[in-house]
């Protein structure tokens, strides 16, 4: 009866807090926020303790020092004389590109195998069966390890491609060497380059940033084609032919910057014990790009497939009585609708992959985690640091995969009216 009085006279007791429905949650909400906040602030004063006990501080000084390990496969200039920070940041360039090429790879491999999986015939769809069923429930770090040891054991040694009595020879017009030291593939080169300019942290070659351009440019005017097309046909119910001007544009741009850059291959080439010239992709780089896409698209597939399956059988049907074939009518009907159920859990295979990289560290790929949190942590005794720093990188890179891949979902959603 009080708290009726107060409520209805607008008075407040600290009793509604509790009592009252309308303060009830913003009160517990507060209490856990506290109690949290004092669990976080026991476990600093404790980590701090427990450092000055064993006569260590907290600081991250070290990432100045100097590595002093070398690094077997990068994308930016580093010596064993430069910091630890260099050395983070190597290992970091390494993750990036192994992810992003597998996820990419793992990508394609899981929408064929996914589409295929639905196939009518009988043997193509058991085939998908068996791919999805054995690879995603065989642990990643056996398909790693069991990828590196094929490409180590079983690849011929670089003198096997010396001279008439070769027991092994090179591939797609011999420019190609697939070793027990790795893949040897050909470097782009150019006769008129634009140089570099150097960032303090990297080099940033001029010849790539006028290749993207012209590639940004040429989809940009090809985008222009399409929408002065489509809006043709809006006004006369015919759309014009820009086959051909797409392929004018988005191929002969680029080729006209390469052209005037000097643009060529240069290959590798056997001298003395090994190859030289080209581009040498190290087996630990294949065996993890290739565990991750083959292990990874296992997961898409089952994804591709369940989008496909969430779409009526209506649409497929109506798309046939509208003379579609089944190709066109899967990548004009039913992928595009397929998309909002298969993008959410795309996105989680994307964190894995990113965050399965971390892995390499079994055969050797020197990324994130065999640089900052193995050898640096080793050296320098930073265990906190080392790992507080690498859950924060890889912390920014999940967030900044997941803001990007939201954003595309938005995109390409199916829009109610």
């Amino acid at each position: 009866m009080g708290r009726a009085d107060a409520a209805a006279s607008g008075g407040f007791s600290l009793g509604m807090l509790i009592y009252d429905t309308r303060y009830r949650s913003l009160t517990i909400q507060i209490v856990f926020l506290m109690l949290f906040m004092a669990a976080a602030a026991w476990l600093v004063e404790n980590t701090i303790e427990n450092l000055e006990a064993l006569g260590k501080d907290f600081s991250f000084r070290f990432l100045s020092a100097p590595a002093g390990y070398d690094i077997n496969q990068r994308l930016i200039d580093y010596n064993n004389q430069m910091s630890h920070a260099r050395a983070m940041l190597v290992g970091l360039l390494n993750t990036l590109v192994l992810a992003a090429a597998a996820c990419v790879t793992a990508t394609i491999v899981g929408v064929i195998a996914g589409v295929l999986r639905l196939s009518r015939n009988w043997v193509v769809a058991r085939l998908m069966t068996v791919y999805v069923e054995a690879f995603r429930n065989i642990p990643l770090l056996l398909w790693i390890l069991l990828i590196f040891a094929v490409m180590t054991e079983s690849m011929p040694p670089p003198a096997a491609f010396r001279g008439e009595a070769a027991t092994s020879s090179m591939l797609l017009f011999d420019s190609v060497a697939i070793t027990n030291r790795g893949v040897y593939v050909p470097e782009p080169l150019f006769d008129r380059s634009l140089g570099t300019v150097d960032l303090g942290i990297f080099l940033v070659s001029l010849d790539l940033v006028a290749l993207i351009i012209a590639v940004v440019a040429a989809v940009a005017i090809n985008r222009a084609i399409l929408r002065r097309a489509e809006a043709v046909q809006n006004l006369t119910g015919i759309r014009p032919t820009t086959w051909w001007q797409s392929i004018l544009v988005l191929g002969g741009i680029p080729v006209a910057v390469l052209v005037a850059l000097g643009f060529h291959l240069g290959f590798p080439e056997l001298k003395g014990l090994n190859f030289s010239g080209g581009t040498h992709l190290r087996n630990s780089l294949i065996a993890m790009w290739l565990a991750l896409t083959i292990y990874t698209g296992a997961f898409i597939a089952e994804n591709v497939r369940a989008g496909i399956l969430a779409i009526s059988r209506g649409q497929t049907e109506a798309a046939f009585s509208l003379g579609l074939r089944p190709g066109r009518t899967m990548n004009l009907v039913i992928l595009p609708q397929a998309l909002r159920v298969i993008i959410p859990p795309l996105i989680s295979q994307y964190l894995n992959i990113t965050k399965n990289t971390s892995l390499a560290l079994a055969v050797g790929y020197m990324d994130l985690r065999s640089t900052l949190g193995g050898i640096t942590i080793n050296q320098t005794g930073r265990e906190l640091e080392g790992m507080l720093l690498m859950m924060l990188v890889y912390l920014v890179l999940s967030l900044s995969i997941s803001t990007v891949m939201n954003i595309y979902n938005a995109r390409v959603k199916i829009k109610e009216r």
